[in-house]
């Protein structure tokens, strides 16, 4: 039986394995989808020779950029990108090769693709700069999507929560919440960002996807912006993790 799985730290409630599970299921595939919560991504190989069944893993925090050292070979999109959360496992003889690519991509893209107005949606504010963020800015830019980074710490390129004047928001229709703020347990806390600006040609996405609607949508919803949380995205990912894995 084939094998697949998540590697992370710490991992607790895996969307990736109920997805997996139920796809195998309906679809009446031989095949397990395993969570492997390991601490230090060099042990990644030991991990692959102790599971010679492992045909491909997905890749969550904090390892996106940590496990490319490790690979034999990377997607064009995932090394532009800089981080990679899908691994193909080819095995020949005593051989292993391992492939990187970034579905984070494909997911956030074909997700937010209907709700986007090119007319108004020209410039974008990345809240977060961790590796999803780096995916989400990928694939707005393909989309001819201008973008800047918000952090909560000054530097080169970045803006500060505090830098979020007026016409900043009246420029930057489009605010993708790419931080775990506001994800469960903690559903009360939410970006800083000026809500009282937002206006109904404002798109709100936030990756977060538990709570279905964090508290950064709901106040981008009372403010009539058009909101929509990462669920979606997942799936869509998921889906394309596993094109990748049959490629």
């Amino acid at each position: 039986m084939e094998k697949y799985g998540l590697i992370g730290y710490p991992l607790g409630h895996s969307f990736s394995a109920e997805f997996f599970a139920g796809k195998f299921r309906n679809e009446n595939i031989d095949a397990a989808y395993c969570n492997y919560e390991i601490p230090d991504v060099k042990s990644l190989p030991a991990l692959i020779g102790a599971n010679p069944e492992l045909r491909g893993i997905n890749v969550t925090i904090p390892h996106k950029q940590a496990v490319i050292p490790l690979l034999d070979e990377m997607s064009d999109e995932a090394r532009a990108i800089g981080a990679v959360n899908v691994v193909r496992i080819t095995r020949k003889g005593d051989t292993t090769y391992l492939k990187g690519y970034n579905s984070d991509v494909i997911g956030f893209c074909r997700s937010i693709t209907p709700l986007l107005r090119p007319e108004i949606h020209t410039q974008a504010l990345i809240l977060g700069t961790g590796g999803a963020s780096k995916a989400i800015v990928h694939g707005l830019e393909k989309m001819g999507i201008h973008t800047r980074y918000v952090s909560r710490t000054q530097a080169q390129g970045r803006l500060t929560y505090e830098d979020l004047t007026p016409e900043i928001i009246s420029t930057h229709r489009v605010i993708v919440n790419c931080s775990p703020v506001g994800m469960y347990p903690h559903i009360e806390e939410y970006p800083n960002i000026p809500y009282h600006l937002l206006t109904p040609n404002h798109l709100l996405y936030d990756l977060v996807y538990n709570p279905q609607e964090t508290k950064f949508l709901q106040l981008g919803a009372e403010q009539g912006a058009v909101t929509k949380n990462g669920l979606e995205m997942l799936h869509l990912q998921a889906l394309a993790s596993w094109d990748f894995w049959h490629e």
